[in-house]
């Protein structure tokens, strides 16, 4: 199968998932539970996995699939993952800055990704070699594609970065490094004390908030930031951002340091300030 065709395929599961987030989104049917570990998922978020697996069943029989609400399934070296709504809690309170994460792993190493953000209308890209790319979702057929390319400060004292998530919800290790990092660079976003980790009484948004994505490594791919720190994460979470960073000029670090906890942790950046 050549990258050309996986891509075009993603883009498939892509509006799968777009119309059916829109569907529950613009009715205002957000019903929702909560998991085993705390965290909300909501009906769209099941009923989009169960779609994309379905045609990936259809399509691509031989592939496997992981997914974050359904976990692993099938064998083989290809492997879709699939988050099928990224920033639940922002969808549930009718925000629209959440999206679907789609990647292809093939023989372990991430080969494709895409992100798309149906309520904003846009949408993000990556195949090895094909470059990082993004457009509007407004139109019908595509128009307006546009080339990712990294670019940003060439040190830390003039950086702006992300970190997520804030400091209570960090372990120490993580507490450790984002308080070493957050004071050298120009800013950071949020703007907190990241060397406390007692629980703030305000609301902490993400890095992405305004932005018109979900994932603060697109705020890199884009230019609003120079780098972007990921600390406990899903694997879904982070694997599509892999090409679309490196595609797009950047880099990506796995600073994942016990992988037996199932969370990953990641920087993502410009090559200068690796």
């Amino acid at each position: 199968m050549s990258t050309t065709d996986d891509l075009a395929f993603a883009h498939l599961l892509a509006d799968a998932a777009d119309a059916i987030a829109l569907r529950h989104f613009t009715a205002d049917d957000t019903a929702w539970r909560t998991k085993g570990d705390g965290s909300p998922v909501s009906a769209a978020d099941e009923q989009i996995e169960i779609a994309l697996r379905a045609l990936i069943q259809r399509e691509r029989p031989a592939d496997a699939v992981l997914g974050e609400e359904f976990g692993a399934s099938g064998a083989g070296h290809r492997r879709w993952i699939i988050d099928a709504i990224d920033g639940t809690a922002s969808f549930l309170a009718r925000e629209p800055e959440f999206s679907s994460l789609i990647a292809l792993e093939e023989s372990g190493a991430i080969s494709l990704g895409l992100v798309t953000a149906p309520a904003l209308q846009r949408r993000w890209w990556a195949g090895r070699t094909t470059g990082a790319w993004t457009r509007t979702t407004a139109n019908t057929p595509p128009v307006d594609v546009e080339p990712l390319v990294i670019s940003g400060a060439h040190d830390l004292t003039g950086a702006s970065v992300g970190i997520w998530p804030p400091p209570p919800r960090l372990s120490p290790q993580h507490v450790a490094l984002a308080g070493r990092v957050a004071p050298a660079a120009r800013t950071t976003r949020p703007p907190l004390n990241w060397t406390d980790p007692a629980p703030s009484p305000e609301v902490i948004r993400k890095p992405s908030t305004g932005t018109g994505t979900c994932h603060g490594a697109l705020l890199v791919a884009t230019g609003q930031l120079d780098a972007f720190l990921l600390l406990g994460a899903g694997p879904w979470d982070i694997a599509p951002l892999i090409p679309i960073i490196e595609e797009a000029g950047g880099s990506y670090d796995d600073l994942t340091t016990d992988p037996s906890t199932g969370t990953v942790s990641a920087l993502f950046t410009n090559h200068a300030l690796r």
